[in-house]
Order: C-alpha cells, then structure tokens, then sequence
C-alpha cells in the first residue's frame, strides 16, 4: 500500500471504566488520527473503502494472551458473473498507548450470513501475515495463489497481534465515514460488551466501516 501518512494528533477516549493495570488493557477504545491517501498507479484494485476517514478507529487485536481479543469485520461484495482472487489485503490503522509495532496480523473472510459474518471461508484464515506496516497501516500480501471468490457477499476480518504488556500497546482499525453495504461489525468474545457479533452502532453507539482495499484479479466466470 503506497500512501503518505499524516499524524495530526492522537487522542484517547477510552470506553471501559477505571484505570488500567500495567499488564491489563484498557478495552474498547477510540483512536484519533489522520490519513491521505496516494493509490499506486497500475494497481488492480478489486474493491476500495480506503477513504473518508473520520479520524476514529476501534481496536481489532489480539493482546497475546489466549482468548483475550477484539475483532472488527466489514463486509464487500464480488459482482454477478466475476470471480476474484484477492492477493493483496490492505486496511487504515494506528497504534496508541504504545508505539508498535505488531508481531503479525491475521486475515479471516467469513461468509455473509443474515447480514453479518457466518461460517469461515474455506481456506479463507491466513494467520501470522508479516504485512508492510505503515505507522500502523498494513498492506498484507496473501500467501501462495490468493484466494479465489465467487460472486457474493463477503466479511473480512483483520486482526493485529499486539502485546498490550510487552510494549506494542493497542491497534485500531481507523472508521470509514461513508458506509457500504452492511454496517461493520464487531465483539470481544472475553468480554461483557459484544460478546457476539454486533453492528458499530450497537456496540458503541457510533457509525460507519472499516478503511480497507482489496487487491488481485477479477474474471469473469468460468474464464
């Protein structure tokens, strides 16, 4: 992902009640920031919401620590009569209270089911990618051939692997202020809020989608 990155500030709000421990994160978050965006020429960009940045982002990371993680999903769709193979997955991001970076990132894409994320796609986890990280914005090249979509409505999950104790600190997943399709959606399955999946606005009373593009091939079926 060739972009300029600009920080105008950085600023905190967190969600949860009481001050954090040291070894203890402070759940649930929103992060300030600022981005503007150069798409490299050339680029074979299957699917674009890698814009309108509100200047918010939510955390979408697991602290290394067994079930102890956020994740945030957005869905998109594969046209009518095309088949794509995403090789390239790129997403809008910041890290705060702590300066990064993280040890890896994992991509899910789940089916579409009754409006949010249903079953995983098959072959579809792609865990411990070493994407390029830009302050916090990856660009994540899938391995081998991709993956290979028919047309369709999909989710797509990307989760930093952060250690909140040793020193990463957190990850948000900036906002997109133009929603697309489906509301993005979240949970912290270790936790009281959003333990299953749930819009933004249900689970923290704000709107919008991720920032994230998609990259590959698109064909028409049976090419």
């Amino acid at each position: 992902m060739n972009k300029t990155f600009l920080l105008t500030a950085a600023s905190v709000l967190a969600l949860a009640t009481g001050a954090a421990s040291a070894t203890q994160p402070p759940a649930h978050s929103f992060v300030r920031s600022f981005h503007q965006f150069q798409i490299p020429k050339g680029a074979r960009l299957l699917y674009n919401q890698n814009s309108n940045g509100t200047g918010e982002g939510i955390n979408s990371q697991s602290f290394t620590s067994g079930t102890d993680y956020d994740q945030g999903a957005d869905d998109f769709v594969v046209p009518k009569g095309k088949t794509w193979t995403i090789t390239e997955v790129d997403v809008s991001g910041l890290y705060f209270n702590g300066l990064g970076p993280a040890a890896s990132e994992d991509v899910i894409f789940y089916k579409s089911q009754n409006g949010e994320p249903g079953d995983t796609v098959k072959h579809g986890t792609f865990d411990g990618l070493k994407g390029t990280d830009d302050n916090g914005s990856f660009a994540m090249k899938l391995p081998h051939k991709g993956l290979a979509l028919d047309a369709g409505t999909y989710w797509v999950s990307v989760i930093a692997n952060c250690s909140y104790e040793g020193g990463c600190g957190e990850w948000g997943w900036e906002l997109d202020s133009v929603q697309h399709g489906n509301q993005a959606m979240w949970r912290n399955p270790g936790g009281g809020l959003c333990p299953t999946w749930g819009t933004l606005e249900d689970c923290f009373s704000t709107s919008g989608d991720f920032m994230f593009d998609l990259r590959g091939v698109a064909r028409r079926k049976n090419d």
